[in-house]
């Protein structure tokens, strides 16, 4: 059966790291512009006690996110040894485009895709680039596209890329600004007829009624910047919603590939908060009567790299292929899940054997 398969990753992880400490000079207010009277070190305290963050990275000031997409699209195309030129899809997931400053114009056009196609010098015009905007499920979602072309024979080899710099459009007054980062993750995937490896089955699920604004934009909490769009989430909505319906969604796919469960490696969940990440993947396995989480299941990178939206799954994939999450790697025919949610409220997952 037709298959396609990720035969190499490539990563932009940005050099600029910030440590919790960076933000105990911030004056915090919440949604209702009231400032928050709680010390910063509690802040920041139950903030890492929740999310598992002591670290993140931002992006250097000289680079926009069409050129972190285009160095790990360079990355990944060298360690699969392709020639550029056959490359039918360039897919590359994001939010927010190019924003060349903190609080810069959203570049949308041309698209990130196109101006990585440029980059990487393609002159092949049957090679088409366009933007996904999907929330963090971006990436996973490009891989979804990719496999269903590569499955109706459309394409051969795809590049897809996941990224975004977050760092450009966080309100300095938000505590939950704390959450986020820069990144690029990459992959190329390719058609396989080989063997059984590569992606069993995919699923994806999309609630936009009450859930549409969980994830959106909005103006400074200190009531100051309200000119400017910063990302705002509402947390507690978005925790509910992540462990109701994504442990579902990812059994639902898990379900389809007709595996059993006790093979299943490894699970690639979208990084956006530790404890959330850990409850999600404790209630799908609890679905199939696993009461404990297995050991050395849930390979994370959140802890040194904050959320990352579209570049979490792909940056923390190539980091494990790589041998540099301590702990965790991966081997032929093993069997791994990946998941993600994020704006819209978008779900998605997808059964992959390596």
């Amino acid at each position: 059966m037709l298959k396609s398969k990720i035969i190499a990753t490539g990563a932009y992880i940005p050099t600029e790291i910030i440590p919790n400490e960076n933000f105990l000079n911030h004056t915090f207010y919440d949604a209702d512009q009231k400032l928050i009277r709680q010390p910063n070190q509690e802040i920041i305290r139950k903030f890492k006690n929740i999310t598992g963050i002591s670290e993140r990275r931002y992006a250097e000031k000289s680079i926009k996110s069409s050129d972190m997409a285009s160095i790990a699209a360079k990355e990944a195309i060298m360690i699969a040894g392709i020639d550029p030129e056959t490359i039918d899809q360039i897919i590359v997931a994001h939010n927010y485009g190019d924003i060349d400053s903190f609080g810069g114009t959203r570049e949308m056009v041309p698209s990130l895709a196109s101006k990585v196609k440029h980059n990487l010098g393609i002159k092949n015009t049957k090679c088409i680039p366009y933007d996904l905007i999907f929330g963090c499920p971006g990436w996973l979602q490009g891989v979804i596209h990719a496999d269903l072309a590569i499955r109706a024979n459309e394409a051969n080899t795809c590049l897809i890329i996941g990224v975004d710099t977050l760092s450009r459009i966080l309100d300095p007054a938000d505590r939950d600004s704390m959450i986020f980062s820069d990144g690029a993750g990459a992959c190329i995937l390719q058609k396989n007829e080989d063997d059984n490896s590569g992606i069993l089955i995919t699923a994806a699920r999309s609630h936009s009624i009450e859930e549409l604004d969980y994830i959106s934009s909005g103006g400074g909490n200190c009531g100051t910047n309200n000119d400017t769009r910063f990302i705002k989430m509402k947390g507690r909505k978005v925790y509910e919603y992540a462990l109701t319906y994504v442990p579902q969604a990812m059994k639902e796919c898990f379900d389809a590939s007709g595996e059993n469960i006790e093979n299943l490696k490894m699970v690639f969940i979208h990084q956006a908060n530790e404890k959330m990440d850990e409850a999600i993947t404790s209630r799908f396995f609890e679905l199939y009567g696993i009461n404990e989480l297995p050991a050395n299941v849930l390979p994370m990178n959140i802890s040194t790299m904050g959320n990352s939206s579209v570049a979490t799954i792909p940056t923390l994939l190539h980091q494990v292929l790589k041998g540099e999450i301590e702990g965790y790697s991966l081997e032929k025919g093993d069997l791994v899940l990946f998941a993600s949610v994020g704006a819209g409220m978008n779900i998605n997952a997808a059964c992959y054997r390596v």
